[in-house]
């Protein structure tokens, strides 16, 4: 089931994530989405948490291959 999670960032417009499989979707403000797959729990609540969303995003989510989401 994915959990959607709204942040205060300048580039990110909402997080998601799927406990079923590990995938983390990134909305940016732009309208792009992508996945991340196999990103750990507490990863994101890292991420969401983070005084800068956008910050952590660059330093710790970005090493995770990426895919644009599936409609």
């Amino acid at each position: 089931m994915k959990k959607i999670y709204k942040v205060e960032s300048s580039a990110i417009n909402s997080v998601a994530y799927d406990n079923d499989t590990n995938i983390l979707t990134i909305e940016f403000k732009q309208g792009a989405e992508y996945d991340y797959p196999n990103v750990p729990l507490s990863e994101v609540i890292d991420l969401v948490n983070a005084p800068s969303v956008g910050k952590y995003f660059n330093t710790h989510i970005k090493q995770y291959s990426t895919r644009v989401a599936s409609a």
